[in-house]
């Protein structure tokens, strides 16, 4: 048997209790019962809305957990993806902990997916400033700012240059490149999109995390007729 939600009218089976698109729990009329037989119990919880947040323990939650994948994601994401992947990780671990102190019976793929939002942002941040604060402290604390520079010297001279040789570049527009990736003001504008694309990574990762993590708990949360 199939019907109709009274919110945005999509077909709900007769196996949910709640819609799958917008979450509203749904109440089915049995032909039984107006025989004398009693209506089963479909659900213990509280009825809710299944695309709403409580806000103040989930802040609490993504706080718990972003802040110190933040600190790790900005030493791992140095050395491959693995720091994208495990923002990914803390977004559904988010979801998992929020689900497990509100005990709500299931929350929409849109509902986690802004808790992983919420995540991504203050780990994205997190990791950002760990990597701002350790290159002042390696330039002015531990003065390696010149292996710093010669670092990206060499970035420049063997490979940027090469790659603008083979598309074809001039000498006179190699050099007018070079010369402004190796002024300060260059080496701040590379790191800054560096740092911006690294927060837009960590939030698509952080998103996807989210909603998946809100996907796989609804699977063996929701209730059932």
């Amino acid at each position: 048997m199939e019907m109709t939600c009274n919110r945005c009218h999509q077909t709900v089976t007769a196996e949910n209790c709640y819609c799958p698109v917008c979450g509203l729990p749904q109440f089915v009329y049995s032909a039984e019962a107006a025989e004398g037989q009693a209506q089963p119990e479909r659900w213990n919880e509280a009825v809710r809305d299944a695309s709403s947040i409580d806000w103040k323990p989930a802040l609490r939650c993504a706080l718990t957990l972003a802040i110190p994948a933040g600190i790790l994601c900005a030493v791992l994401i140095q050395i491959g993806f693995s720091g994208l992947l495990l923002m990914a990780v803390t977004g559904a671990w988010t979801v998992s902990l929020y689900m497990r102190r509100q005990r709500p019976a299931w929350i929409t793929i849109g509902a986690g997916a802004r808790l992983g939002l919420v995540t991504g942002v203050l780990g994205s941040w997190m990791a950002a400033a760990t990597t701002g604060f350790a290159l002042y402290a390696a330039r002015y604390w531990f003065h390696s700012g010149k292996v710093i520079d010669d670092f990206w010297n060499t970035l420049v001279e063997q490979q940027m240059v090469q790659q603008w040789s083979s598309m074809g570049a001039s000498a006179q527009e190699m050099a007018t490149y070079k010369a402004r990736l190796l002024s300060a003001e260059g080496r701040g504008g590379v790191m800054l999109f560096i740092l911006c694309f690294m927060i837009f990574s960590i939030l698509v990762f952080s998103v996807a995390g989210g909603a998946l993590g809100a996907r796989f708990l609804a699977r063996s949360r929701r209730p059932e007729i």
